[in-house]
């Protein structure tokens, strides 16, 4: 094991209830793969708790949570307080998943975009990473992160990045993260390849989105923290590099963004 690249799953939901009962073997059958630390998140506030509970049971995990878009209308809407208040925790590492997706719940645009910039402000006020998810609104997104990116700075990763070479673009721009996720290694995804190839390799992470996405020779099953390697392995193919230097340059980038997650140190 001490051979094998070690790498980061910069997000995944071991809340879900596809791992119930199993938390113990998935973090053992992640740690042989390679994968050391993963990120839980959580996307609606009233479960941070059982979130907590998890990268609290487990070292290797750390957690994030916020609101997920598709949840935005249903759900009470989160304060900039609520959050600051989530981070002081030791293994809370990033604000979301937030964003806007049109996708299936484009009703609920005008309170989407009002949830993404109390996330945004979170962000900025913790110095934490914003954890975004984009689907289906590439323009409102590319101009909200920029406009308050220009109020205050902030750090953030377009998670699951399966958008447009212009939202990808805008995204860089700003000096952000894109995250590869399973869905670069399925055979039709040869523009999004192209996509992260145009990118900086300095600014690319890898996830697994976990139970979600699992990349070939999984896809159609569930998916575990463990494949991250698999998607690692096409982001190695995609930037021309051996896997050793790839998994090595993820690392590299997901401590220079997740900056709290690099320097933990667990309680002695």
């Amino acid at each position: 094991m001490s051979d094998t690249p070690q790498i980061t799953d910069s997000h995944c939901h071991l809340d879900f209830p596809d791992f119930d009962g199993q938390l113990d073997q998935i973090v053992t059958r992640a740690a042989d793969a390679g994968v050391t630390r993963m990120v839980t998140i959580c996307t609606r506030l009233r479960n941070e708790p059982t979130v907590r509970a998890i990268a609290e049971a487990h070292a290797p995990v750390f957690y994030a949570a916020g609101t997920h878009p598709m949840s935005a209308a249903e759900e009470p809407m989160a304060t900039v307080d609520e959050l600051v208040g989530l981070s002081q925790h030791p293994k809370f590492v990033g604000i979301g998943e937030s964003g806007l997706d049109y996708h299936y719940t484009a009703d609920s645009a005008e309170v989407q975009k009002q949830s993404l910039r109390v996330h945004i402000e979170a962000a900025q006020r913790t110095g934490l990473p914003l954890i975004i998810h984009a689907r289906a609104a590439d323009d409102d997104m590319a101009r909200i992160l920029a406009e308050e990116h220009r109020n205050a700075p902030y750090s953030c990763v377009m998670h699951c990045f399966s958008s447009s070479a212009n939202l990808a673009k805008a995204a860089l721009d700003l000096g952000f993260y894109l995250s590869m996720s399973g869905i670069a290694a399925f055979p039709k995804s040869q523009e999004l390849r192209d996509i992260f190839a145009s990118a900086s390799v300095d600014r690319v992470l890898v996830e697994t989105d976990a139970p979600y996405l699992a990349p070939p020779p999984y896809r159609g099953k569930r998916n575990e923290p463990a494949y991250t390697a698999h998607t690692a392995r096409k982001g190695a193919e995609v930037f021309g590099m051996n896997y050793a230097d790839f998994a090595a340059q993820t690392q590299a980038n997901f401590d220079r963004l997740f900056t709290k997650a690099a320097t933990y140190k667990a309680a002695a």
